[in-house]
């Protein structure tokens, strides 16, 4: 079959590769129907997560239609559609348990290396380096789906494949985000990063009953759709002091929750951010925090920062005093998708969560390069590439 592959830094390309197969009584192969490129796939591109090999197939975020069962699958038959969590889990061990789906003891089959990194081991992705399991990506004609009872969710009647799409990922990180960020009725949300994790998690906290949501970029093709489309205010960094601004629109105290939703690559105003970038480039530091640093000092004392965007390793110049002496709650977590998707395609179903302005262009896999190119650039107005992997 036809697969999008990681070919070297900054470089993809369309190679044949075996068709998956069943390997367990609880897997299913999907066809895939619809695949979207994700911020944390630049991080693979830029060489900035280690343990990709050559020809593994990328993406994570996806839809299809199953093809095949596996013999102990029961929630799904052939010519079922479906979304697929984007983190695998196995829902049966304690992480599992306690709804910690990304931290499932089971879904990485590659433990080791993410014990040394980080101290634990997170459950699997797809398409997302050997070092959270080396699983095949989306980003191709059929993929396996492991635990397919566990992390694969029918898609109801009325919710178009467009929509369903982002369920995946995008709107179930967003959620996990507001959620766990403890964002209730009448607090004032910050979000960093107005691409599609950044929109879902605006609209997120609102639904968990926000009284004000704002939305932070310098891209201000995104924080049109921010604007006009999830809701939100919004204010560009390039145009004004966050920090002075946040205060004014709080009544000096800050915002209640402050998510950054921008990750390991995040600029920012300033020579902090050339400092950072030039670490970064140098491999003195692993990841750039301007944003997550930007949270820590604009967010009222007592309040909730969520570090939601991706980072690997190690950053610089961590502003540990002033979240200790603030007294902030400082989390993160990548997404419990198989905790929040049934809610997310329920509200789909009710125009409650829109996506399909994330998509931006819609392109087949042999304009991959291309696809990938325009997002990392931001070019061309784009938000999401989503691939056609079968036309």
């Amino acid at each position: 079959m036809r697969a999008l592959t990681w070919a070297g830094v900054n470089e993809v390309e369309v190679r044949e590769v075996p068709d998956p197969r069943i390997l367990n009584d609880g897997d299913v192969i999907l066809r895939v129907l619809r695949s979207a490129a994700c911020g944390s796939d630049l991080h693979l591109l830029g060489g900035y997560i280690p343990f990709m090999e050559s020809g593994d197939v990328l993406g994570h975020e996806f839809i299809g239609e199953v093809v095949e069962v596996g013999p102990a699958v029961r929630r799904h038959a052939v010519g079922d559609r479906v979304v697929v969590s984007s983190f695998i889990s196995c829902g049966r061990c304690w992480y599992c348990e306690q709804k910690l789906f990304s931290l499932c003891d089971n879904g990485n089959t590659n433990p080791a290396i993410t014990d040394v990194l980080w101290g634990g081991t997170p459950g699997g992705c797809y398409g997302y380096s050997h070092a959270l399991g080396g699983f095949a990506g989306s980003h191709a004609e059929y993929v396996r789906v492991p635990y397919a009872d566990v992390g694969a969710f029918a898609v109801p009647e009325g919710v178009s494949t467009e929509r369903a799409l982002f369920a995946s990922d995008a709107a179930s990180t967003g959620w996990t985000g507001a959620d766990l960020a403890g964002t209730k009725p009448g607090d004032v949300v910050a979000v960093w990063g107005a691409g599609a994790v950044g929109q879902m998690a605006a609209r997120a906290a609102m639904l968990l009953g926000a009284e004000r949501v704002i939305v932070i970029d310098r891209l201000d093709y995104r924080l049109a759709q921010a604007k006009s489309i999830i809701g939100a205010e919004v204010l560009n960094y390039e145009n004004t002091s966050i920090e002075a601004e946040l205060l004014e629109k709080t009544g000096g105290r800050g915002p209640d929750v402050c998510i950054e939703a921008v990750g390991m690559e995040a600029d920012g105003p300033g020579g902090q951010s050339l400092y950072d970038r030039t670490k970064q480039q140098l491999r003195l530091q692993s990841d750039r925090p301007a944003a997550v640093r930007q949270a820590i000092h604009a967010c009222r004392k007592g309040g909730s920062v969520f570090v939601l965007g991706v980072f690997a390793g190690v950053v610089d110049k961590f502003p540990l005093g002033a979240l200790m002496n603030k007294g902030l709650t400082v989390r993160g977590a990548q997404m419990h998708g198989q905790r929040y998707i049934p809610q997310i395609l329920e509200r789909m179903a009710r125009d409650e969560i829109v996506t399909e302005h994330l998509a931006t262009h819609v392109l087949p896999l042999e304009q991959g390069q291309h696809g990938y190119d325009i997002f990392k650039a931001k070019d061309d107005g784009n938000v999401r590439p989503v691939f056609l992997p079968n036309g």
